[in-house]
């Protein structure tokens, strides 16, 4: 529920019927080419990216043609749960058809040049929607491929999760100039598009790892610089009591990501000071939710006791991820058309 319009306006807004023109016009224009990170996006796109993910919410039957004769194909290096269900689900109910490519015995690129999958797949399907470890295999399919380009998880980034996180966030609070997040643990893909979401929506962020594995100092000043312009403030401190103090939103992620499966013991060293603990997030705002992306490791970066309580909302999380994702898809795939003309396997 919208805090800022209530009960009552928020029943209003999912029964009221739609003008045909308001979901015409809700398919933005294309501007937007893909989304390999959130440095593609403006804050006003990122701003229409959650107005329409709302407007998909609480009216779903009225895109469920939006995508027909799209189809959408998913080449996963990682295993997944909720991005593979989350996407797939958004697409068939938008009207497209999804194709899933398991990678996860072989890397994409490895086969044959990226570029040739690009000059290939363009003529086949209408959009890639890509799980990978090297964001490099992400922004490489973008320069080669004329179809949009989805990161749906990389190294670098994740931005379908820290756009869901931020429609979670103005859903419980309404203005997310007035939010404050803090992040506590890695400095990794998650904490990267947290910070540049943050800036993006003039919101203010605290960061709070251990020494050493702070975020990407690129991605530190390009949320800085953004926030310059947004007034958002982003903050990163090695102090985790300093991070979660007074903040509206606590958010933590896994300690160690896929491909570092060896570093688990020596990372849970490191990082059990960041565990968020319930004397941890009693440091935060009255009425302060948790946060995670999932899956969570329960005793490990956060104890049951906080991510099973009432405070909780990783589960309006994961649903948001349905939601933005499909308006992602309508963003880049709408208007139906594509952004250059098919490449000559030349070129």
């Amino acid at each position: 529920m919208n805090p800022e319009l209530g009960a009552e306006e928020d029943k209003k807004m999912a029964t009221r019927p739609v003008d045909k023109d308001s979901v015409d016009n809700a398919a933005p224009s294309a501007v937007l080419t893909d989304l390999t990170a959130m440095s593609d996006l403006t804050s006003a796109e990122a701003e229409g990216l959650l107005e329409l993910a709302a407007l998909v919410k609480a009216r779903p039957a009225d895109f469920r043609t939006a995508l027909a004769g799209k189809q959408i194909v998913l080449f996963f290096e990682k295993p997944s749960f909720r991005t593979r269900l989350t996407f797939e689900s958004g697409i068939y109910s938008l009207g497209g058809h999804a194709m899933f490519v398991d990678q996860l015995t072989s890397r994409i690129g490895e086969r044959e040049p990226i570029s040739d999958m690009a000059h290939n797949l363009e003529r086949w399907v209408d959009a890639l929607v890509l799980r990978t470890f090297e964001h490099s295999t992400v922004t490489e399919l973008a320069k080669f491929s004329s179809i949009p380009v989805i990161n749906a998880l990389s190294d670098y980034e994740h931005p379908c999760q820290a756009l869901a996180d931020f429609l979670t966030l103005r859903e419980h609070f309404g203005d997310l100039r007035k939010v404050r997040l803090a992040y506590v643990g890695d400095g990794n893909n998650v904490a990267h598009s947290l910070m540049l979401s943050a800036a993006l929506f003039g919101a203010h962020i605290v960061v709070g790892t251990p020494k050493g594995f702070e975020p990407s100092a690129a991605v530190l000043a390009a949320a800085r610089e953004i926030a310059l312009e947004t007034g958002a403030t982003i903050e990163v401190v090695n102090d985790p009591v300093e991070a979660v103090k007074g903040a509206d939103a606590v958010y933590t992620d896994v300690w160690a990501s896929m491909g570092q499966e060896a570093e688990i013991a020596e990372r849970a060293r490191i990082f059990a000071g960041f565990k968020v603990t319930p004397e941890l997030f009693a440091n935060a705002a009255p009425g302060a939710v948790f946060m995670h992306c999932l899956p969570a490791h329960r005793g490990e970066e956060v104890e049951a006791a906080v991510i099973d309580s009432s405070a909780s909302v990783v589960f309006d999380q994961a649903e948001n991820r349905l939601h933005i994702q499909k308006a992602i898809l309508l963003q880049l795939l709408g208007g139906g058309a594509r952004r250059f003309p098919t490449r000559s396997f030349n070129v």
